[in-house]
């Protein structure tokens, strides 16, 4: 995938701040981050998306993402953390190589999720838990 960043980046072609890395993962830190110890964690292999990912890719990049949290939770000692994952342009992503951000959170950062509980319908929710329930007794990943 000439055209990636990611791949340029796991092929050595581009310049980054390489943290760790094994067999099937990357972990770098991000060239804009939101937070002190931003890091993205991504296969090596290309995978546009979630929908695109293969099992053991996707269960590399978690433990990969788990042990940079903890890393994280050394190095810095922030107040929190969050995980972030985007999949498609609607959920905001940029890049179309299956990344996760693992941003150490700190009282009073800039960073702002846009989430605010509006309530729902206790019947929406049952018919949406209903259609779930479906897909995940027919869907094969």
């Amino acid at each position: 995938m000439g055209g990636c960043i990611f791949c340029r980046i796991v092929a050595g072609e581009a310049p980054a701040q390489r943290l760790y890395e094994d067999e099937r993962t990357l972990a770098i830190m991000d060239v804009n981050p939101i937070t002190r110890g931003h890091v993205l964690v991504i296969p090596k292999a290309h995978a546009a998306d979630l929908f695109s990912l293969g099992e053991e890719d996707y269960q590399a990049v978690m433990r990969t993402v788990r042990r940079v949290g903890f890393a994280a939770r050394e190095a810095f000692k922030p107040d929190g953390l969050n995980l972030l994952q985007s999949s498609g342009r609607v959920a905001f992503q940029v890049v179309f190589h299956f990344h996760v951000h693992v941003l150490p959170r700190y009282e009073g950062d800039a960073l702002r999720l846009r989430w605010i509980p509006r309530g729902a319908d206790v019947h929406e929710i049952d018919q949406a838990a209903d259609d779930l329930r479906s897909a995940i007794a027919t869907i094969q990943v």
